[in-house]
């Protein structure tokens, strides 16, 4: 899918190179894939800082700073960042492309969004190689001389993305059935529970809604209580107060920092998306099968 957008003031970084294909994503996750499919040919910046929390985010100028000058702007679509059109409806002749084309959404189970599609479709190997081959085909669009070097890595991105995800989901197909249970604040892991064989339970849907109301809380109590859930998780963009409490109330164990929205600084433990793959899905797998 194709939109277009105005200039706006950019400043290309200093270890830019004219000859690059500059690359303007909406959040950390797709600049990372955007990276490994470009290589030393494309500069990529995210409107989102690492860390941040994607829904309903707010940019400020300087969060926008890298747009103007973009030959290529990729964004997820799927109503994760829709806060972006303010920018993006000004008109001009950049290429937007949707990097969820082709994908075939899980939809949201409850509150204001029921039945719109779940955003976090990068948490799914299938829907994280369809992400790979909509951004090399994009690159490759906007920069024809140089499309054999994209579809060359993201073959190569592909195969390193599988390397991680296939052994773990193994090892949760594997746990005990009494544990296979997906317990975390938001539900950002339909994706990953499905292809994991694990039955997802959240407090809240979408983190654009109502957080941890006591409603929210104590349906969640009751249904841990009624399976046997053994473990909950929170996210790294959301406070841990509420998994810890339902956790204590449970009996349940409390399993850790879960990340999904956004890579971290490159100091910090998911610098990469290979990494919050990797982390997030070994956090999982080792908490559920600890007892």
């Amino acid at each position: 899918m194709y939109r277009f957008l105005t200039p706006f003031l950019f400043l290309i970084p200093t270890h830019a190179t004219a000859d690059q294909l500059q690359v303007a994503t909406s959040f950390t996750i797709i600049a990372d894939m955007a990276r490994n499919v470009g290589g030393h040919l494309a500069e990529v910046r995210s409107i989102t800082p690492p860390g941040a929390e994607i829904h309903d985010y707010q940019p400020s100028p300087r969060d926008i700073i890298g747009i103007a000058d973009a030959d290529l702007v990729l964004v997820n679509g799927l109503n994760l960042d829709g806060w972006a059109q303010q920018y993006l409806d000004r008109a001009g002749d950049v290429p937007i492309v949707t990097v969820t084309q082709g994908i075939d959404p899980l939809p949201i189970r409850s509150g204001d969004y029921e039945g719109k599609p779940n955003p976090h479709a990068w948490m799914a190997l299938d829907s994280a190689q369809i992400y790979v081959d909509n951004i090399a085909a994009a690159m490759a669009q906007a920069d024809p001389d140089n499309a054999a070097a994209y579809a060359a890595n993201a073959d190569d991105y592909k195969q390193q993305i599988a390397d991680v995800v296939g052994p773990l989901r193994d090892a949760a197909r594997a746990l005990p059935q009494d544990r296979r249970y997906l317990v975390t604040s938001e539900g950002a892991f339909s994706y990953l529970a499905r292809d994991f064989g694990l039955t997802e339970m959240y407090l809240w849907p979408i983190n654009a809604e109502g957080q941890g109301t006591p409603q929210q809380v104590r349906a969640l109590i009751d249904r841990m209580r009624e399976t046997g859930a053994p473990v909950i998780f929170s996210e790294s963009t959301i406070s841990d107060r509420p998994a810890r409490s339902i956790a204590a109330e449970t009996g349940a164990d409390y399993g850790g920092v879960l990340y999904v929205d956004s890579l971290s600084e490159t100091d910090g433990p998911v610098p990469t998306y290979l990494d919050l793959l990797r982390v997030t899905s070994q956090t999982i797998v080792d908490a559920l099968a600890d007892g």
